[in-house]
């Protein structure tokens, strides 16, 4: 059984900035909450919020869930982690995630093959950055350093980071959600950032965690919504599952409609997916099963959240990553779990 940490998750921005996210973790901070945490999709980005967040708070640590690998270079996303390490004195968290083929080839404009590869080629540049032990070299495929192919003035050498980082060992977690990616994870990360978990059925990642070492985090999304309806209260949680598994995708490949089905829902979800793309968005979100919902969040009653977190202490969650809340969800979830 596991002492439960809990993270605030500020996700990104829709049409504009979240009104007084700051404040919200500065509320988190007081309350004992361990982390807060912001997201990017293809709008605002996760640094900049989270060090206006570092500038307004003393504690809490600040992560990112998740920064796209695409969107940067592993030496320029190992400069700005390092950097706002520097600036918030060691609360820096490095959330880390492939996204998925629309994003990586629409937004990005870069090409999405081999994602695991990409992967553990970009997690090792930024672990050289940080150790600072040498000048820094990759030799694989996907980040060349230096560069000498199509267009190299073949000039480049090997540099090491004019900052010396405050720490080498800065936490790197990873957004996984393939038996693969998970595994992987577990293998080359500090931490594993899941999208979706249930505590109810530990068996979908009982063999992608078997070689999780000691002291490997798991910093679990989760919304929660306090709310005498109980039908009411999973409204949010559908219409974020009738979005991802229905539309965060094309109709051949989406990686959480996939999920979804690895969890015991394959039919559930092809008919969310179907639904969503004849665009059907109300009766897609209508389709998300109830269970499936429930077993993601925590929502209901406070006596029945206050129950159902017991299952979440005797899971491998470490942390429970607050999302949806206001300044009272907050309260109440620190009331019942720390």
């Amino acid at each position: 059984m596991s002492d439960l940490k809990l993270g605030l998750q500020l996700g990104y921005w829709q049409a504009g900035p979240p009104p007084d996210f700051v404040g919200l973790a500065q509320e988190a901070e007081r309350l004992g909450y361990d982390s807060v945490w912001t997201a990017e999709a293809w709008g605002s980005d996760c640094f900049t919020p989270l060090a206006w967040i570092g500038a307004h708070t003393e504690r809490v640590k600040l992560g990112t869930a998740v920064c796209q690998l695409s969107a940067r270079t592993p030496t320029a996303t190992a400069m700005a982690a390092l950097t706002l390490d520097h600036l918030t004195g060691g609360r820096m968290i490095l959330g880390l995630g492939v996204s998925g083929p629309q994003v990586v080839e629409g937004w990005y404009g870069r090409p999405f093959a081999k994602p695991l590869a990409r992967t553990r080629e970009y997690v090792d540049i930024i672990r050289q950055v940080l150790r600072r032990e040498k000048p820094v070299r990759n030799d694989g495929p996907h980040y060349p350093l230096p560069y000498h192919g199509e267009g190299s003035w073949g000039l480049g050498k090997p540099l090491r980071s004019i900052t010396h980082p405050l720490r080498a060992d800065l936490p790197i977690y990873l957004g996984a959600e393939g038996p693969k990616n998970v595994a992987m994870a577990c293998e080359i990360a500090d931490g594993w950032l899941p999208l979706y978990y249930s505590p109810f059925r530990p068996e979908v990642y009982q063999d992608s965690l078997a070689e999780m070492k000691p002291g490997f985090e798991i910093a679990q999304f989760l919304l929660v919504n306090v709310n005498d309806d109980l039908e009411q209260a999973l409204m949010p949680v559908k219409f974020m599952l009738g979005f991802y598994v229905g539309g965060m995708g094309a109709k051949k490949r989406n990686f959480h409609m996939e999920l979804m089905g690895r969890m015991g829902f394959a039919a559930e979800a092809e008919k969310i997916q179907d639904l969503f793309l004849q665009g059907k968005r109300n009766e897609a979100v209508a389709a998300v099963p109830d269970q499936f919902a429930d077993e993601i969040s925590l929502c209901g009653p406070r006596e029945r959240i206050a129950e159902r977190i017991q299952a979440w202490r005797e899971s491998p969650v470490s942390s429970l990553l607050v999302a949806g809340g206001d300044a009272n969800t907050l309260r109440t979830m620190a009331e019942l779990v720390l």
